[in-house]
């Protein structure tokens, strides 16, 4: 089976070569510098693919995401009609959001920056009320695997935690309070610390612009794990400066990198980390992409 590492941001063959060596020699994946019969690959692993990137090869039977997403993909306009996507299945990725989004809730409930600044300082301050996980109302917003998985981690600590998704989730989550359609406004007025953990589509792309923000409440904060697309930075950084919004924790970004000299550099109650808050380990990948390809293209003797 021939495929192809195909990608416009990231070295895929050092990442994920030596894994395919050695826990999926059946498959005979190369650079699309290495194709001589374009006709021959049957399926692509990528991440963002570059423009063109599917125009070569007209027997594609499979397309691997190695991100949580596939929007880059979807977005390609060569991508060609009617070939599957897969994301790969690494139930790993779910606990990993959840434990980072978990981490910045602590950090906006708690006042870590604060905490850290007055360290630095030499001060020795106390918070002493609103220390309890019910003295903040979490608001998840996307319920897929990620959103239930971090909603399940809060409604452990105690938090107070609802979601919100175009149709209610099957099973509903124990502890979890969910809106659906029509409740938007309603969710986000309620939402003391939300949290974006939704894809990007064309309904959520620019979702979280000035004015939604300004329907949270004053004081609030942002956790945005979700796609770049999908937040007015502009909008954010006013809604800080004028003290609607009293943080934000930002792992994505609508041009990555962050661009150097972006005023959320910099911003003091910024919490910027570069689209790691969730990654699929290489092993993994490999075994589910090993996985799947034996299962629809099995080996011949």
């Amino acid at each position: 089976m021939i495929g192809v590492l195909s990608c416009s941001k990231i070295d895929l063959r050092g990442i994920y070569g030596p894994h395919f060596d050695a826990l999926a020699p059946e498959l005979d994946l190369r650079l699309p510098g290495e194709i001589d019969r374009p006709e021959d690959v049957s399926f692509m692993v990528t991440f963002v693919p570059a423009p063109d990137a599917f125009t070569r090869y007209p027997n594609l039977r499979a397309i691997y995401s190695v991100g949580a997403g596939i929007d880059a993909i979807m977005a390609c306009p060569s991508l060609p009609p009617g070939v599957p996507i897969h994301r790969v299945e690494d139930p790993d990725q779910a606990l990993q959001m959840a434990g980072f989004a978990t981490f910045h809730v602590l950090w906006h409930h708690r006042n870590m920056g604060d905490l850290l600044a007055n360290q630095k300082a030499g001060l020795w301050e106390r918070q002493l009320t609103g220390l309890s996980p019910r003295a903040r109302r979490i608001g998840v917003l996307g319920f897929g695997l990620m959103g239930r998985a971090v909603a399940r981690a809060l409604v452990a600590l105690g938090y107070p935690v609802a979601s919100y998704s175009r149709s209610a989730p099957k099973p509903p989550e124990d502890g979890v309070t969910h809106y659906i359609d029509g409740g938007f406004d309603e969710f986000l007025a309620q939402s003391d610390i939300l949290i974006n953990v939704l894809p990007l589509t064309d309904q959520t792309k620019g979702l979280l612009g000035a004015e939604n923000l300004a329907k949270l409440p004053k004081g609030a904060a942002l956790i945005h794990l979700g796609r770049g697309g999908q937040v007015d930075e502009t909008a954010l950084v006013a809604a800080l400066d004028r003290g609607h919004l009293s943080g934000a924790s930002l792992d994505v970004f609508e041009t990555e990198p962050l661009p150097a000299g972006h005023p959320l550099w910099r911003h003091p109650k910024v919490f910027v980390t570069p689209h790691v808050a969730s990654i699929c380990e290489p092993k993994a990948t490999v075994l589910s992409i090993r996985r799947n390809q034996l299962q629809s293209e099995p080996m011949t003797a």
